[in-house]
C-alpha cells in the first residue's frame, strides 16, 4: 500500500499536475494540504474519475485539507475534535479516514507567522489539541498515522542553514517540544530517504532560487504508530515533483507499507 501526503498549494492550480502524478506514482492513499478551495469547489468528480474518494474539509482560503483514497474511506472526522479557534474560526486544518486497513489524518499545522505572535501561540495549543485527538488511534493496534505539512523542522538538521532561522518560527524549543509531546502519544517519525542530496528536504521557498541552491526545510512529516512504522517497507520525497512550472513549493513524501 501506497501513502503520500503533499502540501498541493491549491488543488484548482495543481489538478492536472495532482492526476498525472496520482497516475504516474501508484499512490493509493494521498493526504493533502493547503486545498485552497472549498468543499463545494474540489475536484471530486474528476479524482472519481480517476477511481479516487475524497474526505474534504475546506473553506476556501489558506487552508483546506483532504484525504484521497482508492482502497475505500470510512469513519471520516472533519475538523479537530478539541481544537482552538483563531480570530472566532474553527479553520479548516484537521481531516481523518479509516482506508482499508490503515487511518490516516491530514493534518496542516498553523505557521506560527512570527515568534510572539497570537498565531505562534495558536500554533502550540492546536499542536496540543492535536495530540489530545489522537492519542486513542495512535495506541491502537491497527496501522494509523499523522501525515501533513507540520510547519516545523525537528532538527537543525532538517534545515538549510539553521543560522538562517535564528529568532524565526519552525525551529523553535517550543515548537519542537509540541512535536516531541505528539510522538509520546506513541508515534515516531518516518523519516523518507532523499532521491537527491544528502537530507530529505520536502519544501524549497519559490524565492530566492531556493529550489535550485537546495535551501530547503523538512516540515512535511509522517507520524505513524508502532504497527505503521513496523509496516513501513520504503519512504521518499518525489523532488521531481517539486520541479518545472506550475510546481507547489513543496514536494510529496511518499511512504510504501506492507499491509
Amino acid at each position: 500500500m501506497r501513502i503520500a501526503t503533499w502540501n498541493v498549494n491549491s488543488v484548482t492550480a495543481r489538478l492536472p499536475r495532482l492526476l498525472a502524478w496520482l497516475e504516474s506514482s501508484g499512490t493509493d492513499v494521498l493526504c493533502l494540504q493547503e486545498a485552497k478551495t472549498t468543499e463545494e469547489q474540489f475536484p471530486v468528480a474528476e479524482l472519481g474519475a480517476a477511481g479516487y474518494e475524497c474526505a474534504v474539509h475546506a473553506t476556501g482560503r489558506w487552508n483546506g485539507v483532504a484525504v484521497i483514497s482508492r482502497t475505500g474511506l470510512a469513519d471520516v472526522v472533519r475538523g479537530l475534535p478539541g481544537g482552538p479557534e483563531y480570530e472566532g474560526v474553527a479553520e479548516p486544518r484537521a481531516v481523518s479516514a479509516t482506508c482499508g486497513p490503515v487511518r490516516v489524518w491530514s493534518v496542516y499545522v498553523p505557521n506560527g507567522r512570527e515568534v510572539g505572535h497570537d498565531h505562534y501561540a495558536y500554533k502550540l495549543r492546536w499542536l496540543a489539541a492535536l495530540k489530545d485527538a489522537v492519542s486513542a488511534d495512535a495506541a491502537a493496534g491497527r496501522p494509523f498515522a499523522v501525515l501533513g505539512d507540520f510547519n516545523i523542522a525537528p532538527t537543525d538538521e532538517d534545515v538549510w542553514d539553521r543560522a538562517a532561522f535564528d529568532g524565526a518560527t519552525h525551529v523553535t524549543e517550543p515548537e519542537r517540544a509540541a512535536l516531541a509531546e505528539l510522538r509520546g502519544a506513541g508515534l515516531s517519525d518516518v523519516v523518507p530517504r532523499p532521491l537527491k542530496y544528502d537530507h530529505p528536504f520536502t519544501y524549497w521557498d519559490y524565492r530566492q532560487l531556493g529550489f535550485p541552491k537546495n535551501r530547503g526545510m523538512r516540515i512535511d512529516l509522517v507520524y505513524g504508530n508502532e504497527a505503521f512504522a513496523s509496516a513501513v517497507k520504503d519512504g521518499y520525497v518525489d523532488r521531481e515533483e517539486r520541479k518545472g512550472k506550475g510546481a507547489s513549493d513543496h514536494a510529496p513524501v511518499v511512504v510504501d507499507l506492507d499491509v
